[in-house]
């Protein structure tokens, strides 16, 4: 009997080592599993992300037909109308104001398919208040500093200081304030906009660049051009790639 009593504990502590060995297997199984979830959510772009690079592209080169294709798919991918509207408005410092207005015309008129269809699009949020005067500059100058990693200097500012003018205060002043499109997209935008656009490979260089600067990792850089790739063109992809080949 009490043999029998001594075993119970035995037995009851033998299972116990058991099932630690077995929760520590199957914990340690586990967080291969996680880290490579992880890694592979760093190697990917989300599909309104990816759904950018044809937006801008197409709004670049004005193929309007393949542009209102893009903006479709795009908000289908998850974009609303806010991100997508900035990613139009955005365009003009790079590809001019009438590549800018058209785009934004023709998001005008899919919105309007859509809506006759019964689709109800999101429509996002309007962007922060704008600054003005010196908090402005310093805004500016701060957020170009941030994108490229360090405050940006060189004898073409020098040569013609309002470009430098216009760029803190405008570009990196006005435009990146402008918190309804968030910096990531504003630059993946860009760089399919430069991409589309042949004669400006420095520009585009530099953007992909401080794509990486604001958190775009390679394999997703990679994956953005894929994208290029099979939805635009080619040539838009080469550029693209020759420009991440250089960094």
């Amino acid at each position: 009997m009490n043999n029998i009593n001594r075993s119970k504990p035995l037995r009851a502590g033998r299972l116990m080592i058991a099932l630690g060995f077995a929760l520590g297997a199957a914990s340690a199984a586990a967080q291969p599993v996680k880290e490579q979830a992880a890694m592979q959510a760093e190697q990917t772009l989300s599909a309104s992300r990816q759904a950018i690079g044809p937006i801008a592209a197409f709004a670049a080169s004005g193929d309007m037909p393949k542009l209102k294709t893009a903006l479709g798919h795009g908000l289908d991918a998850g974009l609303n109308i806010s991100e997508c509207k900035e990613i139009l408005v955005q365009l003009y410092a790079y590809a001019g104001f009438p590549r800018s207005l058209n785009a934004l015309t023709a998001l005008m008129q899919v919105l309007d398919e859509r809506k006759q269809r019964g689709v109800v699009d999101a429509p996002g949020r309007d962007p922060a208040p704008a600054q003005t005067g010196e908090a402005l500059l310093a805004s500016g100058t701060a957020n170009q500093t941030r994108l490229v990693g360090a405050p940006v200097k060189g004898p073409v500012f020098a040569f013609a200081p309002a470009i430098d003018a216009f760029l803190k205060t405008h570009l990196f002043g006005d435009i990146f304030n402008r918190d309804n499109l968030d910096w990531q997209s504003r630059e993946l935008a860009t760089v399919a906009v430069l991409a589309a656009l042949s004669g400006v490979e420095p520009q585009l260089q530099s953007h992909v660049r401080v794509s990486i600067n604001v958190g775009i990792t390679r394999p997703q850089l990679r994956q953005f051009i894929q994208v290029l790739a099979t939805q635009v063109d080619a040539a838009t992809a080469q550029r693209a790639q020759a420009a991440l080949d250089n960094i």
